[in-house]
């Protein structure tokens, strides 16, 4: 006996069984889903996979490991260059690593680079640096024939935000290692940056003019030229500061 069903009333009917929730359609023959979940092999609890974490990389070791590797001077820029765990990098356009002459009896590091220093790829761009060239030739210094030039951190921060602790931690081998590299008699320390990764401290009004011991090297906070720019009247500590890393310059010549 044929069905009376017609189209539109089968269509009815399976859309009916829709909406009450059925996924599929009876077939043929019936199926025991019980005896079938049974077939399904148990996973045993000692075959279950070991999850391995990912070993979480420390930027800071990674840069002593590569901060140590470099052998000259180039080699420690393209290190710089490669490293890539400083958020810093991803922001500035250009590394700014050295100007001046290597081997120097003087090493003077600034702060992170400005806006200048970033478009430029060197340290105290700008005013800045015309006003260090006149201080340094106030008492027979140069970056032309004695006088090397570095920045506490190698890429500019965003918007000249201030530097966060682990920034500076994360640079800290690379600066240590530039200035083994360099070999300067004396360390000149232009702003909290490069007081902060050097010595450990902060507060250049309170360290300038007093004389340091750091990696070797006798070393000199002062205040940068960017700052004395602003504030006039700090250029006369500047002059005392002056002063008295040219007295040490000649009482060891």
């Amino acid at each position: 006996m044929e069905s009376a069903l017609d189209y539109h009333s089968a269509r009815a009917l399976l859309q009916w069984q829709i909406e009450l929730g059925a996924t599929e359609s009876i077939g043929d023959e019936p199926v025991d889903r019980y005896a079938l979940q049974a077939t399904v092999p148990k996973a045993k609890a000692d075959q279950t996979p070991a999850v391995i974490k990912p070993r979480e990389v420390d930027p800071v070791e990674q840069a002593q490991k590569a901060a140590r590797a470099a052998t000259g001077l180039p080699s420690l820029r393209a290190a710089l260059e490669g490293f890539e765990h400083c958020a810093l990098k991803k922001g500035a356009r250009n590394l700014v690593f050295s100007d001046g002459q290597a081997g120097a009896r003087v090493m003077i590091i600034g702060e992170a680079p400005g806006r200048e220093e970033d478009r430029a790829g060197t340290p105290f761009a700008g005013q800045p640096l015309g006003l260090l060239d006149k201080m340094l030739d106030a008492i027979d210094l140069s970056r032309d024939k004695n006088v090397y030039l570095t920045c506490a951190l190698p890429w500019r921060p965003p918007l000249n935000q201030e530097l966060q602790a682990s920034d500076i931690a994360m640079m800290v081998p690379f600066l240590q290692r530039h200035v083994e590299l360099a070999e300067p008699e004396f360390l000149v320390l232009m702003g909290n940056a490069a007081c902060q990764a050097v010595l450990g401290k902060r507060g250049i009004s309170r360290l300038r003019g007093q004389w340091q011991q750091a990696w070797g090297k006798a070393v000199l906070p002062m205040m940068p030229p960017d700052r004395l720019l602003g504030q006039p009247h700090g250029k006369r500590d500047a002059w005392a500061d002056l002063l008295s890393l040219k007295a040490r310059l000649g009482a060891l010549m």
